[in-house]
């Protein structure tokens, strides 16, 4: 009984019983803490836990407390597993130290994952090596030299396209664009949805473009999400040379301005381009916005441009002709304001049909409206504008009703209007519905109740509206 107090692997045993559930308790305690922490370190605490733990304590009961020789396969066996999952921690506390925990913008940071893997399959092909080598005593240096010729040969081979393998690595490497940026190259434009090591893949209007990696580091393109918030369309149009350039200009500044996809932190500019072009900036948030706000912004400044007599693509508006002018009076006009014969000929002098596209304001609120106008077709939404910014819609005027008549009080417009589709509207200057009213009393006795009863309306939209963001 004495002899087993002096055995050696007496005290290995005694040794392993206390020290593996003591370590297992300790690693158990620091994995609890670096979860808590969401820290990068926790992988590699895992598999030390888990599995490096419990099977160098079975290789050194093995070895030491039973005395089994080293050349047995079991402990072999054992020992090359011990190996490989020492290689495994290695391989993800590196990964963690220097690369999930790295700053952004640095170099580490900007390490493409292709990098990574292949770098984390030499390692892993030079460990078994070594583990083979020295575990079981095999012969590597022939393998080792038949892929070093097998690597020669190859390489001479596919020179050409290793080489375009390795510039797109490359370029990979100094990552110009990421997951997400919208790019634009001499193929194509679109979001980039993926890469890998052989190409990018953008996601376009028209469908999925594949650009190897070798042809973008060939060549020059565009990352249109860099720097972040920066990104404009520009926008050619085409008018007159009867058209005064300062006038063009300030009407297309003005569109661009009221677009719901400009970006409300910069301003759009609009500038002669040469010839009969000129050129407009429109500040946006994302190049995802691109295509929408250029389709929108030629919708508007089609019914912008003939509203104040410029002529786009040269074109000249035909909608305002005195027939149709008598006819919207007659229609819209002549029953509001009661007119006689020779007032509804008289009006259609100082009178004009203006049209609208689907969404564009009418009616600003803030400014004092310079005349009247009657809805000939088409929907018009009235809203009002609260303390934060946002509208709330108010009211739906149709066909038959007016708007802007706070013209007559040079009072400026609580709310907003908005065309609803297209909306056609005759509208009347200001002296001319002054000079209307004032040839019957009654009439502006009615347009003043309209006028104190949309402003009531107004008024009560928006203390409900703030009552409900209370709430």
């Amino acid at each position: 009984m004495a002899d087993v107090f002096f055995s050696a692997w007496f005290y290995w045993a005694i040794g392993i019983a206390f020290g593996l559930p003591l370590g297992l308790v300790v690693l158990t305690e620091l994995q609890h803490a670096l979860q808590r922490r969401r820290s990068a370190l926790l992988r590699p605490v895992t598999i030390l836990r888990n599995y490096l733990f419990p099977l160098a304590a079975l290789l050194l009961l093995m070895m030491e407390a039973n005395q089994i020789p080293a050349q047995a396969t079991s402990v072999r066996v054992v020992g090359t597993l011990v190996a490989f999952v020492v290689l495994v921690l290695m391989l993800s506390g590196v990964n963690a130290a220097l690369f999930q925990s790295a700053p952004d913008g640095s170099w580490r940071k900007r390490m493409p994952s292709i990098f990574l893997d292949v770098l984390r399959f030499v390692l892993i092909a030079v460990g078994l090596a070594m583990i083979f080598a020295y575990i079981w005593g095999a012969n590597v240096k022939g393998l080792f030299t038949a892929l070093g010729i097998t690597s020669i040969v190859v390489g001479l081979t596919l020179q050409n396209s290793v080489g375009q393998i390795i510039s797109g690595l490359l370029m990979l490497f100094e990552q110009p664009f990421k997951i997400g940026d919208w790019i634009q190259t001499p193929q194509a434009k679109g979001r980039v949805v993926e890469v890998n090591w052989r190409a990018i893949h953008l996601e376009t209007g028209t469908g999925l473009q594949i650009t190897p990696n070798s042809v973008l580091a060939g060549a020059s393109f565009t990352n249109l999400s860099r720097p972040d918030g920066k990104h404009t369309a520009e926008v050619i149009t085409v008018f007159s040379p009867d058209d005064h350039p300062d006038r063009v200009c300030a009407m297309l500044t003005r569109v661009a301005a009221e677009l719901p996809l400009c970006d409300p932190d910069r301003s759009p500019t609009s500038v002669p381009f040469g010839g009969q072009q000129y050129k407009t900036k429109i500040p946006l948030k994302s190049p995802a916005e691109d295509g929408k706000a250029t389709a929108l912004f030629r919708r508007w400044i089609w019914y912008s441009a003939r509203r104040e007599g410029l002529h786009l693509d040269e074109a000249d508006d035909t909608f305002s002709s005195p027939e149709l002018v008598e006819e919207g009076i007659r229609k819209v006009v002549g029953p509001t304001f009661r007119l006689s014969h020779d007032e509804h000929q008289d009006l259609v002098e100082h009178a004009r049909i203006e049209f609208f596209g689907d969404g564009e304001r009418i009616l600003r609120a803030g400014e004092v409206p310079g005349g009247m106008m009657f809805v000939l077709s088409g929907n018009v939404r009235m809203t009002a504008t609260l303390e934060d910014g946002s509208e709330v819609v108010v009211w739906t005027q149709d066909e038959g009703s007016f708007m802007g008549q706070s013209t007559l009080t040079r009072q400026p417009a609580l709310g907003s209007a908005y065309a609803v589709g297209e909306v056609a509207v005759v509208y009347v200057g200001r002296d001319m519905v002054a000079d209307l009213v004032q040839r019957n009393p009654l009439l502006l006795q009615e347009l003043g109740r309209t006028i104190d009863e949309r402003r009531a309306n107004v008024l009560r939209a928006i203390d409900q509206a703030s009552d409900v963001d209370i709430d």
